[in-house]
């Protein structure tokens, strides 16, 4: 029997979804929270299937039964009804620029005009190649974490980890722009915990990145990082200077000379508790006049987002190493250090005793001295600024020959 609007308006919910049948596989879903919505089953490619006609009483019982009659005239053509709603309405977020490729290509007209062509073609290239074939199609509002996951789980698969983490990267990047346009509500990419996505790495030691490519993707990825812009001079700065993340967090204006180029850290500050110092590169020179424009009128060189009177969280920089991709297996903010030491000496070929004294770590000499804050100062701040040079290199992605310090390759 057909149904009629005042069996519609009348019929009270019950505990259960309850089917208001109508006619030729049109019906009302009675739900018990009182909503109703126009449902109309059919069967195509022997399967049977569910399109959704509307929400009563917005859509009412005649609308809902031309809805299924224009469904039923597409099917009889052959056509799925559900696949020609999905075509009709991507055609119209194309018209209308919201499809994820179109967003993705706003934002990285607007990220990379001012970036080399060479890091604008790899962007773009890795965008074509893995992500737009993927997700392109689909309405920017439709991205959810599990189409995320599939995607970057299938990089993974076939073992392209690092540019599993970098789409990732993209994708999170594309969707918080498309959230702060208000194209959509929230980044679905923010509830993806990547390391239960990818598989494991072997566990380095100090969970460092000690490869010069890895470390140029790094360094990359640090670039490209759309955190706050405290937190990303303290990533830059960590990779330039290789202290322990707790001294950087804690640095005071007061110990940085930018004239002398020079960072003194305290005694009590230092693990081993005697004061330390910190060459400091051109590159690093240059980071800390810029963030001193906006933090040097307080007493933190890293202050936390909502106060001056203390640095910025011990979780910071690891957060931000997770947010770029990075898990705890891969890198760490202590990592900096086991980074700094290994390639310094097996690529640039400093001595082991200046990179110890510059990590400001206790090795006793053959006096029996374990440390020296001025010992080897010339060449540590010879080094810093080596290290600086070469991490640029490796960024620009350039082929870094192995040499010797103070030598030939």
């Amino acid at each position: 029997m057909a149904l009629t609007d005042t069996a519609i308006r009348t019929a009270k919910p019950s505990t259960k979804p309850k089917k208001m049948a109508d006619e030729r596989g049109l019906y009302l879903l009675l739900n018990p929270n009182g909503s109703r919505w126009w449902r109309w089953d059919y069967r195509f490619a022997g399967k049977r299937k569910t399109l959704s006609v509307g929400v009563y009483p917005d859509t009412g019982l005649k609308e809902a039964r031309e809805k299924a009659a224009d469904a039923r005239k597409t099917l009889a053509e052959g056509v799925d009804p559900s696949l020609a709603r999905k075509a009709a309405k991507t055609a119209s977020m194309e018209a209308n620029g919201r499809t994820f490729e179109a967003v993705a290509r706003t934002w990285y007209a607007l990220a990379y005009k001012d970036k080399s062509e060479s890091t604008k073609e790899k962007t773009l290239r890795r965008l074509e190649k893995d992500v737009f074939p993927v997700l392109g199609h689909l309405p920017v509002s439709e991205i959810t974490a599990p189409t995320i996951k599939t995607l970057i789980r299938s990089i993974g698969q076939r073992g392209a980890l690092d540019i599993a983490k970098r789409v990732f990267n993209y994708v999170g990047r594309i969707l918080r722009y498309a959230e702060s346009e208000g194209m959509i509500e929230r980044d679905p990419s923010s509830a993806i915990d990547l390391s239960l996505v990818l598989p494991n790495r072997p566990v380095k030691h100090h969970a460092a990145l000690t490869d010069p490519l890895e470390a140029g993707a790094l360094m990359r990825s640090i670039g490209e990082f759309q955190g706050s812009f405290i937190t990303v001079c303290a990533l830059r700065l960590l990779a330039l200077t290789f202290v322990r993340p707790g001294e950087l967090r804690h640095a005071e204006w007061a110990e940085i000379d930018l004239e002398s180029a020079t960072w003194n850290i305290p005694g009590p500050r230092m693990k081993m508790k005697e004061p330390h110092i910190v060459p400091l590169s051109t590159q690093a020179v240059a980071i800390l006049t810029e963030l001193h424009r906006l933090t040097g009128q307080g007493k933190y060189a890293f202050p936390a987002n909502h106060t001056s009177l203390r640095p910025i969280s011990e979780n910071t920089a690891n957060m931000a190493l997770r947010r770029m991709g990075y898990t705890n297996e891969d890198m760490t903010s202590h990592g900096f250090r086991a980074m700094a030491r290994t390639l310094l000496a097996e690529r640039l070929g400093f001595k082991p005793e200046v990179i110890e004294h510059q990590l400001a770590h206790q090795v006793p000499d053959t006096l029996g001295k374990a440390y020296n804050r001025t010992r080897f100062l010339d060449e540590r701040r010879a080094m810093m600024q080596a290290w600086a040079d070469y991490l640029d290199k490796l960024k620009e992605g350039a082929e870094v020959i192995l040499f010797r310090a103070g030598g030939t390759a």
